[in-house]
């Protein structure tokens, strides 16, 4: 019966630099994951999913769900029992890191994992991966990075689903530049310096459908964050911080502040061994 970690997918930038004729956007972003995420447990039997969890009510548990897809893709049956415990629709990799999950737990029974991943989402690939990667293209092209720092964090949702078709739709141009080369970084310090000559080209339309993100992104600053930037499409946002006592501290503060709001600090979740 195997039991699979879906950390949260973290971007900690990403660059929007073109769009192919079919309409898929092709990106560039330098993806992590945290020791926050959702699990998965399989079960054999025919194919179901069960919902549990604090975000369980937020989850469409019918066919479309991503955790049902990966199964059908990888031609198995199996129950599936989700603890959702990351916000929908946040901008954190929910979904594709439990599909992610489905599949290496199939793995672990026997079933072989299915080709061109990113059929079920441009996240699936790099998640299924599970370490810090620079993912690019519509999110089949995962290149391995140098192993990061530790990194001291807070994720922050304002409660807000956004819909990353709408966010994408209202992107003012798709041509943009891609990363800069991506060095090795002795420490955090130098890894959030190096963050502030990127972006996350989908935080100015999500900002416009949803202004609760400014808010999100100030209450980061304001407690000291050295970089606060929203991931993905939002409308979760991420703020680095000094150390995990900074960290926790700034979550507490923030969670008084917004009791309406989910607001964890984090660390990066253990890379995978290799292989």
């Amino acid at each position: 019966m195997p039991t699979e970690a879906a950390p949260a997918k973290i971007n900690l930038a990403l660059h929007v630099t073109g769009r192919r004729r079919d309409g898929y956007h092709l990106l560039d972003s330098l993806v992590v994951f945290a020791e926050v995420g959702d699990r998965v447990t399989l079960e054999p039997g025919a194919a179901s999913l069960t919902v549990t969890g604090p975000f369980a009510a937020g989850l469409d548990a019918g066919e479309d769900n991503l955790c049902l897809r990966a199964l059908r893709l990888a031609g198995a049956e199996a129950r599936i029992t989700l603890e959702k415990r990351l916000p929908v629709a946040s901008g954190i990799g929910g979904g594709s890191a439990d599909a992610a999950a489905v599949l290496r737990g199939l793995a672990r029974m026997g079933h072989p994992l299915p080709d061109r991943l990113e059929r079920l989402g441009a996240d699936v690939p790099v998640c299924l991966a599970g370490r810090a990667t620079r993912m690019r293209g519509t999110g089949e092209i995962l290149d391995p990075v140098p192993d990061l720092p530790p990194l001291a964090m807070v994720l922050a949702n304002p409660g807000t689903p956004l819909s990353t078709p709408a966010v994408f739709a209202g992107l003012a141009r798709t041509d943009n530049p891609g990363l800069p080369a991506i060095p090795a970084f002795p420490d955090a310090a130098t890894l959030a310096a190096w963050l502030h000559t990127c972006r996350n080209d989908l935080e100015p339309p999500a900002l416009a459908l949803a202004p609760q993100i400014g808010a999100v992104l100030e209450a980061l600053r304001g407690t000291g964050s050295a970089l606060a930037r929203m991931s993905g499409s939002g409308a979760t946002c991420f703020g680095l911080y000094a150390s995990p006592r900074a960290a926790e501290a700034a979550a507490a503060r923030i969670a008084a502040t917004e009791p309406g709001w989910w607001v964890t600090a984090t660390g990066l979740a253990p890379a995978p061994a290799r292989g």
